[in-house]
């Protein structure tokens, strides 16, 4: 069923509550379990270039509101806070390809969604430059989500160069979202990494 005739009614109410609970035990859960892999990504991300293990930047998340986003670093200190997609090739450090082509950068985002401030699924956020993407969202009402980890649009590579179709797939999950559908994303997304 529709999350927008689910969204005021008790059925809908405890589907929102049982997302969280999914949310926050799979971060927990995938932390500990991910813990050997984060711990040796650090030390790569120490060997291969100077400065800060973790970045943080921050995002939109729900209903537009600001929040720091956390990544392991892949690019040298001083690159511009760009979109991926616009990154240089050059910027990005040894360590950071492997860490990105596996999608082990995202790791320390485990605790954005301990804290509530993203879901394991839902739309990747976006930087507050990419005003053409944020405009799309909030007139397809994918704002009113926590941003994901993963999400439709990553397992069916589309990226943040396309905001129309991107936000037009995040537009489609939010319309048919289930608990099979996020364990669908999950597994795609793992299968794609």
């Amino acid at each position: 069923m529709p999350r927008e005739v689910l969204a005021g009614s008790p059925i809908g109410h405890f589907m929102n509550i049982a997302k969280k609970i999914f949310d926050r035990a799979g971060a927990a859960v995938l932390l500990v379990a991910t813990s050997p892999i984060l711990l040796l990504s650090v030390l790569a991300v120490r060997a291969s270039s100077p400065g800060p293990v973790i970045f943080s930047q921050t995002r939109i998340g729900r209903e537009g509101a600001l929040f720091r986003c956390h990544k392991l670093r892949t690019m040298y200190q001083g690159t511009p806070s760009l979109p991926s997609h616009e990154t240089p090739v050059s910027a990005v450090t040894s360590a950071g390809k492997t860490l990105r082509k596996f999608k082990l950068d995202e790791l320390p985002q485990l605790w954005n969604v301990l804290r509530g401030e993203m879901s394991l699924v839902g739309p990747r956020p976006c930087l507050p430059t990419q005003t053409e993407l944020i405009e799309c969202r909030r007139r397809l009402g994918v704002l009113q989500a926590l941003p994901g980890m993963t999400g439709l649009a990553q397992i069916r590579g589309i990226d943040m160069s396309d905001p129309q179709r991107l936000a037009e797939t995040d537009a489609v999950y939010l319309r048919t979202a289930s608990f099979w559908l996020d364990l669908r994303i999950l597994v795609g997304t793992l299968y794609r990494g």
